[in-house]
């Protein structure tokens, strides 16, 4: 079959201080008509740029012009070079033949138009209509992404909607002129399993019934194999390895494939350490190149008795939290005369306690009052009603300086952790103002000491002490806040979705590395997350919650084998498997 687009040696570079970085590396592909090519691969593997190269949409201040062919099979046997048109007629074919999904949908809407507005707006510049069809369009459009409400969400600024909703946004702005290719940009990460597979359904159902041809980038090789028809793994800039899903799934022949399908937290097996990309490299490369993943993680797999077992001995502990009858309401003023008062309750009546050692793992969608259960109970938001009992001591009624020394034993790493880092800040100044604040270290020089230990236990080094949080990834930024929040040698740790926008490879990083600490410095955690499979992988018990209430609390294991909820067993129902059924 002729395929819809075929890029044929396709090199694009970056022009920096050093040199010349080559971020895409002699890259070929193809896309074919009405099929979903999957490009996988970790954070600077080359993926993005592969399509924004595509798409010609690179910084010309500091990329070079990629070079290669991208020939577009439009609807004659003569194809057209993008890479080579002019810019006006390549702008003909953004939008109208090639659309883009973004990664970020917050980022890539205007903040201060309405959602409609930035439809209809590419509409009437590609299809050539008024106004009022345009909204007319832009509401059936928003119906077909399946938008609940879609005349008030054409009304509604971004920040206004979900983080689903807003992927929606941008999906019906892509389909708006019904392209011949749809390149979706990681468009599911970080949102919820449930709301990520909504997206991943809808997208395959638009391919289905408008033809399209789809390049779906993603680091996640479980997404790929629940939309995929081929899959492309790239790795440094390079394709290693390409073919149908199926085969390159029962069969990864290049040890980057095997690591990046070995990394994400198994069902149905307990490891007690989750192998990264790089040590399954180096088993491969090291040992045999043929030993099966699953004979490598044997190796840190334990059995249903053994940890049934820990679990029990750390529940028999003492309590370190208890919690009784805790809600956190939030009213607002509405109608005429702003006389209407409407009352949210973010967290409603919600009871549970947390053992010495053990990791509670609190699972739910966006919304569901997971991060303002864990803010109250830091009491950096208020509650309206209930206690909370820390090491047996009530906390919702001591004093605001009791309560600032007792933050050192109570510490929280925060979902984004470059928001959550002054960029102002050096990293050593990050993580030496909390220490001399709580009275830690005798001096400049001794801080200066610890934070640096501190990092290298964290696997990073001395020199970035005093470096900005700019300089670094997003892996390496979550390790700065971790050894920040850990440095202080705390009793009790929330972990607020700290993982939920890395790679699959970073992730196991972080999650063996809160493990690890937990494990050496003897920490309790709250560990919140809306990945069921990460949060069974870290928790000794589960608790799900649905509009701020306890839906379920039971033993990790329990909860997620025979759920008694229908909403825990449709969250399961979400994950993807990777199943190639």
């Amino acid at each position: 079959m002729q395929p819809l687009l075929e890029i044929i040696d396709l090199v694009t570079e970056f022009r920096t201080e050093d040199g010349h970085t080559r971020a895409v590396d002699h890259v070929s592909f193809k896309v074919g008509k009405g099929k979903i090519l999957g490009v996988v691969g970790e954070s600077g593997s080359g993926k993005s740029v592969t399509s924004l190269s595509l798409m010609r949409l690179l910084n010309s201040a500091n990329a070079s012009t990629p070079s290669g062919q991208a020939l577009f099979h439009e609807y004659s046997t003569n194809p057209v070079d993008l890479l080579s048109i002019p810019e006006q007629e390549m702008r003909a074919y953004r939008g109208n033949e090639i659309a883009m999904i973004f990664q970020e949908p917050m980022t890539s809407l205007n903040p201060v138009k309405r959602c409609g507005e930035q439809v209809a707006e590419a509409i009437r510049l590609h299809k050539k209509l008024n106004h009022a069809d345009a909204e007319i369009a832009t509401i059936e459009l928003f119906k077909k992404v399946r938008l609940p409400r879609p005349e008030s969400i054409y009304k509604s600024y971004p920040h206004e909607i979900s983080g689903g909703q807003k992927q929606r946004v941008m999906i019906a702005m892509a389909i708006s002129c019904e392209p011949h290719l749809l390149i979706a940009d990681e468009p599911t990460t970080a949102l919820d399993v449930t709301v990520q597979k909504a997206i991943l359904d809808l997208l395959a159902e638009l391919q289905e019934s408008l033809g399209m041809g789809i390049i779906f980038i993603t680091h996640d090789l479980g997404v790929v194999a629940e939309i995929a028809d081929e899959v492309a793994v790239m790795y440094q800039g390079k394709i290693v390895e390409q073919g149908p899903v199926r085969k390159v799934f029962l069969n990864p022949e290049h040890p980057y494939t095997k690591g990046l399908i070995a990394c994400r937290p198994p069902l149905d097996k307990h490891l007690v350490h989750l192998p990264t990309v790089g040590e399954m490299m180096d088993i491969l490369e090291n040992e045999d190149q043929d030993i099966p993943t699953e004979k490598i993680l044997e190796r840190w797999t334990i059995s249903d008795e053994e940890r049934r077992s820990k679990v029990k001995k750390v529940l028999s502990g003492k309590k370190v939290l208890e919690v009784s009858g805790l809600s956190k309401h939030y009213s607002s003023s509405s109608g005429f005369l702003k006389k209407k008062v409407e009352v949210v309750r973010a967290v409603d009546d919600v009871t549970f306690d947390v053992h010495k050692g053990e990791t509670l793992g609190l699972v739910g969608e966006s919304g569901c009052g997971k991060t303002t259960l864990g803010r109250t109970i830091l009491r950096l938001v208020e509650p309206t009603k209930g206690s909370i009992k820390f090491n047996g001591q009530d906390i919702t009624a001591i004093e605001e300086r009791a309560l600032r020394a007792l933050r050192k034993d109570m510490q929280i790493i925060f979902q984004d952790p470059y928001s959550s880092l002054n960029p102002r800040l050096t990293v050593g100044q990050a993580i030496t103002e909390p220490m001399k604040t709580h009275g830690i270290g005798s001096g400049t020089s001794e801080r200066k000491k610890i934070a640096i230990e501190m990092l290298e236990r964290v696997s990073m080094n001395a020199e970035h002490f005093d470096r900005y949080p700019h300089e670094f990834s997003g892996g390496q930024r979550q390790r700065i806040c971790i050894a920040r929040a850990i440095v202080l040698k705390p009793k009790f740790v929330i972990c607020d979705e700290s993982v939920s926008a890395l790679d699959v490879s970073v992730q196991a990083q972080v999650l063996n590395l809160l493990n690890e600490l937990k494990e050496e410095f003897g920490l309790t955690y709250i560990f919140i997350s809306h990945d069921l499979s990460v949060v069974r992988f870290m928790s000794d018990r589960m608790m799900v919650m649905r509009e701020g209430r306890i839906e379920e609390l039971g033993i990790a294991d329990d909860v997620y084998k025979n759920p008694v909820s229908d909403y825990t067993r449709s969250l399961i129902a979400a994950i993807p498997k990777g199943d190639l059924k």
